[in-house]
Formats: C-alpha cells, sequence, structure tokens
C-alpha cells in the first residue's frame, strides 16, 4: 500500500471512530486510534502514517511524535475537506 491510500485509510478510521465537530473537522485521541483492534490490522506504522498526514496537512495534532501511553491524550484532528468546510458555513 502506498502512503497515499494509507493515508485515505486514516481518514475514514478518524471518521469512524472520532467526533465530528460544528465545522466539520473530526477528533479522536491518540490513544483511541492506537488501541482500535481494526486499526491496529491496518497500520502497521501508525505514527508513520500520521507524520505523513500531518506533513500533507490532512490531520493537525502537538508535537512531532507520538508515542502510546505517553501521549494517549493527545487529539489528533481530521481537517475538513473543502467540501464539507463550505457546507458547514
Amino acid at each position: 500500500m502506498n502512503v497515499e491510500e494509507e493515508v485515505e485509510r486514516l481518514r475514514e478510521e478518524i471518521k469512524r471512530l472520532g467526533k465530528v465537530q460544528a465545522d466539520g473537522s473530526y477528533k479522536v485521541t491518540f490513544g483511541t486510534l492506537f488501541s482500535d483492534d481494526h486499526c491496529a490490522n491496518i497500520f502497521e506504522a501508525l505514527v508513520g502514517t500520521l507524520r505523513a498526514a500531518k506533513k500533507r496537512k490532512i490531520v493537525k495534532y502537538d508535537g512531532e511524535l507520538l508515542l502510546q501511553g505517553v501521549h494517549d491524550n493527545v487529539e489528533i484532528t481530521l481537517n475538513p475537506t473543502p467540501a464539507a468546510a463550505a457546507t458547514t458555513s
């Protein structure tokens, strides 16, 4: 699977596990993503996929490297797509 496919699957998983916000974004904690069995089966390197998505400005979160346990409560925000942002305005 290439990076773009991994990032797209990450987007789907954040939507599945996260809570939608008023602006069309979704929020989920790192601990929720990391401990989800389905995500564990999909992503060989969840942290690497998150970093790739952050670099592409698809998600945002505080810090550079997320570690299980230490960063379980860090919120990951899936930025709204331009179409979703337009419908909430």
